[in-house]
């Protein structure tokens, strides 16, 4: 631990023992805690999160990655501007804080579908002049590496800002917000895609017009622009989350302690809660200028060195999305009726790709999550997004239906060939990476739920969330679109995500059952011919028979693992993960075997699936 990290703490355990009797805070009033021995956490999904990636970093096949190949991308932002997804992330050839940096922006029409990535804010080198000046010794070119709190600012005559940050690290051990970078810079996003010129918006205190590369803001001929710049420099809650970055003495910034990753919203009374790494948190009643107390620990809250994002959600309620434990797995929601109170765990993504790509500071897991942050828009329809990194590698989005629910009252019956595409997968959670993609999709002229896998690292998940059930008939009808390669494994669930049956469509053309040590084969399958499989199940029993077209296989099977209840089934299109672990050394330095390998894609299409 740092000794800031050291230091935020004692300041959080000091206020909090002082003053949480007598300040209203957000707190965490639930009972449900997180499991880190498994990637999910043990939680109960809210139902009908969508986790898409976004980005899949590839150093070797650049051309389906950045277009260049790097393999450090983390701290990804989100805006929402003229009907449009905008998502910002930070760049780094192969490891955190080691240059060059560079930011880059996706977009997207409907944040399922996303645009190749292209460059935002580019590489940065500093001036001969001052690396032979400030750092003697430094015998290559000098470049900047990117670090950046805030991405992003929507100004009231509608011009979109982009920002980005310039810091200078010399090594790998080096801290690109120590005060002591060049600056912040600044460009407009226009609605026809464009960009327009690079501005620097504030200098540290070693660097001004004269000793960098971009002009300053005010050069500008665009009155507007200069007007939503000017705007920006006046808001407190966005100058608040320049704090790590800019001059200690800043005097734009309100609170100048070394508090990381501010987020905020506001109350229903009008006040601002704010959130920092650690979960501390505190509350301002003049819209972040002063705050009540110091950043005290939030009560109850379970949270670490990664970011936590709260919002109000489109039912009026609050949310906090965030990794509640001491790693940074799972990726969690808790929900809220009045912004302070939260009383749910629930799970948003619980899953950890291989990390196929060593590098400094590189952590397993989905984090650094951010969602859109008060004035930088509102996405349609009842969901709401947030974005992070995957190993500091990928990038990914959720869309998260409000109100968020963890329990469902009725059976399913959904029959894709007779429901609309945008709508048929409102009630599922599905993991969806580029290479893996889960979706619907029309064949043959009807609608499917698709599950594609080409990816050797990652796989494509769809799940439904039931009634949680001792006795019941699950019924799905399945064409797989090969025989002799990939894998679709069809597993029944608890509510901590632990699996009694487990089925699967194997590369031999086998439909098999998981025997205790053992697999059992039920059936054969071929190649383009539907699967009519209906599986009667009774937990009090442990038992379960398997029907194939009609036709009883296997006789009575017994759960592997036993389970009280049922509370969701599960296609997956390869085998669970176990690593990491809570002991498995956070820091990666090698790269994976055959780390750009591609395989030949298998797809499953189910074509219904019901619960009696």
């Amino acid at each position: 631990m740092t000794v800031l990290s050291k230091v935020i703490l004692s300041l959080s355990c000091i206020c909090g023992a002082a003053g949480v009797a007598a300040q209203d805070t957000v707190r965490y009033t639930g009972t449900t805690l997180s499991n880190v021995d498994y990637h999910h956490g043990q939680l109960s999904p809210a139902i009908g999160v969508h986790n898409i990636q976004v980005m899949r970093a590839s150093r070797e096949r650049p051309e389906l990655a950045d277009g260049q190949g790097w393999t450090y991308n983390h701290a990804p932002m989100l805006a929402y501007w003229n009907n449009k997804y905008y998502l910002e992330y930070l760049s780094d050839p192969v490891g955190e804080h080691i240059p060059p940096g560079q930011t880059l922006l996706v977009t997207s029409a409907d944040g399922y579908n996303w645009d190749k990535p292209v460059i935002l804010f580019p590489p940065y080198k500093i001036p001969d002049g001052t690396k032979k000046a400030d750092y003697p010794g430094v015998a290559k070119d000098l470049y900047a590496t990117m670090h950046q709190r805030i991405g992003f600012y929507t100004a009231s005559n509608k011009r979109l800002l982009a920002l980005a940050y310039y810091g200078i690290t010399l090594d790998a051990k080096d801290d690109p917000n120590d005060g002591n970078g060049i600056g912040r810079v600044v460009r407009e996003i226009k609605a026809d895609g464009s960009f327009g010129p690079i501005y620097f918006i504030r200098y540290n205190h070693a660097f001004n017009e004269k000793n960098t590369s971009y002009p300053f803001y005010t050069s500008s001929k665009d009155k507007a622009f200069v007007q939503a710049c000017n705007e920006l420099l006046t808001k407190p809650l966005m100058m608040q989350q320049w704090v790590e970055e800019g001059d200690r003495d800043d005097a734009l910034i309100p609170l100048k302690k070394q508090y990381k990753a501010f987020s905020f919203y506001h109350l229903p009374d009008g006040r601002v809660a704010g959130l920092w790494k650690y979960a501390l948190t505190s509350i301002s009643k003049n819209d972040g200028k002063t705050w009540e107390y110091n950043p005290l620990r939030a009560p109850g809250f379970v949270n670490a060195n990664a970011k936590i994002w709260g919002q109000r959600t489109p039912d009026g309620r609050y949310a906090t999305v965030y990794n509640p434990s001491e790693f940074r797995w799972p990726l969690a929601i808790s929900v809220s009726d009045d912004g302070l109170n939260y009383k749910n765990l629930l799970l948003v993504n619980g899953e950890i790709t291989a990390m196929r790509y060593g590098g400094n500071y590189k952590s397993y897991g989905p984090q650094y999550v951010r969602g859109i942050q008060e004035g930088d828009g509102v996405t349609p329809g009842n969901r709401f997004w947030v974005t992070y990194s995957m190993n500091k590698e990928d990038i990914w989005v959720s869309s998260i239906p409000a109100p968020v629910q963890s329990v469902a009252t009725s059976y399913p019956s959904d029959d894709f060939t007779a429901m609309k595409a945008d709508t048929a997968l409102n009630a599922w959670n599905i993991y969806s990476p580029l290479w893996a993609p889960v979706r619907i999709e029309k064949q043959q002229g009807k609608n499917v739920l698709a599950l594609r896998d080409r990816d050797p690292f990652d796989f494509g998940k769809a799940e439904r969330v039931i009634p949680a059930s001792r006795q019941f008939t699950a019924s799905f009808t399945i064409v797989p679109q090969q025989d002799a390669f990939g894998a679709l494994e069809i597993e029944f669930v608890d509510a901590r995500g632990n699996a009694g049956i487990r089925m699967t469509l194997d590369s031999t053309g086998s439909l098999i059952t998981k025997a205790g040590y053992r697999n059992k084969k039920l059936a054969s399958y071929k190649a383009g011919e539907k699967l009519d499989i209906q599986v009667e199940v009774n937990t009090a029993t442990r038992f379960y028979t398997v029907s194939v077209n009609g036709k009883p296989q296997g006789g009575a099977n017994l759960f592997y693992a036993p389970l009280e209840h049922v509370q969701r089934i599960t296609f997956r299109t390869g085998s669970i993960r176990r690593f990491p672990d809570a002991d498995t050394p956070t820091d990666q330095s090698y790269d994976l075997p055959n780390a750009g390998g591609i395989d030949k894609e298998a797809a499953y299409f189910i074509e219904q699936f019901r619960v009696k």
